[in-house]
């Protein structure tokens, strides 16, 4: 299988990234960031790119590829709606036209959030924004989609956010999380979101909408 992944940066795609690299299915992965991860690997080929509103200057680079772990997300906070529908639908769905059109068997993946609302309609301005974007992702032509939603993700591997109060956060709770882990409805960790979303590619799954319970049902193999 041959994986592309954007957003590698950030916990979750740190996360997924790790689990494709020691997974023997996966040939080759295409990673698209905006600086270079610095990581030598064999089957990791990098491309910098820095217009993300953009891909068409690399869209021959991104045919031949059997999944999109699309792993770019940004907080509301601070931003108003227009800001952040810019920053999350118009972005993503940049991509995933482009991914949909010169891979049209081929499946992806977006990691979304627990509270996600589907109807668009809902008074909260990120949720409803995240709702319309699994929407449109959902209505392109691809072999499968996923939408991710995850609650409560525990790092595993070193994995780090970008965000420094996040990390103090996940610290904080590092020694009770195993109190946390029963909680399957809810909460999770990096390594099994990774392999959920690479198991959901290679075998498919009964629901589009991959909520926690979902994601830990996946993952653990």
């Amino acid at each position: 299988m041959r994986v592309i992944i954007l957003g590698a940066t950030g916990m979750v795609g740190k996360g997924v990234l790790l689990e494709c690299l020691e997974d023997k299915d996966i040939e080759s992965l295409l990673i698209i960031n905006r600086q270079t991860l610095g990581l030598t690997n064999p089957k990791v080929k990098e491309i910098i790119h820095n217009d993300f509103f953009n891909f068409i200057p690399i869209k021959e680079h991104i045919k031949g590829y059997n999944a999109c772990f699309f792993c770019m997300g940004v907080t509301s906070a601070g931003l108003n709606e227009d800001q952040y529908f810019k920053l999350t639908y118009e972005l993503t769905l940049g991509f995933a036209k482009l991914m949909s059109e010169v891979n049209p068997n081929s499946t992806f993946c977006y990691v979304s959030g627990a509270g996600t609302d589907s109807t668009e309609k809902g008074g909260s301005m990120w949720a409803r924004v995240k709702g319309k974007t699994e929407n449109a992702i959902m209505a392109l032509p691809f072999k499968a989609t996923f939408m991710f939603r995850p609650g409560y993700i525990q790092p595993m591997k070193g994995v780090k956010s970008k965000t420094g109060w996040y990390n103090a956060f996940y610290m904080v709770l590092k020694p009770i999380y195993f109190l946390l882990k029963p909680l399957k409805g809810s909460v999770t960790n990096s390594v099994t979101l990774g392999k959920a979303m690479i198991n959901s590619a290679k075998f498919g799954y009964e629901n589009k909408i991959i909520e926690s319970k979902d994601i830990n049902i996946l993952g653990k193999n």
